[in-house]
């Protein structure tokens, strides 16, 4: 049976580590090709010889957040990918700011990691997708944007993460392009927060499990693969503007 991904042209951001490596190698294994984003050089060489096939699998190494390379880097991954077909932005995370009382600075750094740099890939790729009423734009959320069970900044960015999705999906709808996002609880791949977590404090990580997870079992990763192909491949086409939970029952607020 052909796979969902086989033949798309797909853009990684945020890829050098937990699920965006994960969905890296999968993508590929899946017969998609795939250009990766992050700023480890290492850790993306690591990716490409990991993959089954490392032709299909090319990278950049990248700091988003620093001016002008945001232009360059698509420029690159149109080069390299000639249509692109998804997007998938793993890009985020809490930048360690655990202080309730964020200062300006500390909110912008937050915001420009968890949206703006996304935003501002997704402003330089879409309109040729509009033209060719055809792609996919798929951002990895957190069930914190709605349960707030982070810090204050971090549940906030991705609370407006959740709401440029839903947004910017109604507007893209029209147009044939899926814009889509899903909303993971706690699970563990290389490098992410939960591995960060085991290997700091495996009492934490272990209370986490007992108090916050119903299966009791931490997830892995790679569960959450076959709802990213799906938001990733043209059979989402229902799905425009919609945030999924993937958090194993994790989360307890009611939506609506």
């Amino acid at each position: 049976m052909k796979s969902k991904l086989s033949g798309r042209h797909i853009l990684i951001t945020g890829a050098s580590k937990g699920l965006g490596a994960i969905a890296a190698k999968s993508f590929v294994d899946q017969g998609a090709k795939v250009y990766l984003i992050a700023r480890s050089h290492n850790l993306l060489r690591e990716i490409k010889e990991w993959c089954t096939d490392p032709d299909k699998l090319d990278y950049l190494t990248c700091d988003l957040s620093k001016d002008g390379n945001i232009p360059e880097m698509v420029r690159m991954a149109n080069n390299y990918l000639e249509d692109i077909d998804v997007v998938l932005h793993c890009i985020g995370g809490g930048l360690g700011y655990k202080n309730y009382l964020l200062d300006y600075t500390e909110f912008l750094s937050l915001f420009t990691l968890n949206l703006g740099i996304a935003a501002e890939i997704n402003r330089l790729i879409i309109p040729k997708m509009m033209d060719r009423k055809s792609g996919n734009i798929v951002h990895v959320g957190s069930i914190a944007s709605s349960e707030g069970v982070g810090s204050v900044g971090y549940n906030t960015v991705k609370a407006a993460l959740a709401a440029y999705v839903r947004s910017l999906g109604r507007e893209l709808n029209k147009h044939n392009v899926i814009c889509t996002g899903i909303l993971p609880g706690g699970f563990i791949s290389p490098g992410n927060s939960m591995d960060r977590l085991l290997k700091s404090s495996p009492t934490a990580y272990k209370a986490f499990i007992q108090n916050r997870l119903p299966r009791n079992i931490m997830g892995q990763a790679q569960e959450i693969i076959p709802m990213l192909t799906l938001l990733c491949s043209e059979d989402a086409s229902m799905m425009g503007g919609c945030m999924v939970p993937v958090d194993a029952g994790e989360g307890v607020a009611y939506n609506g």
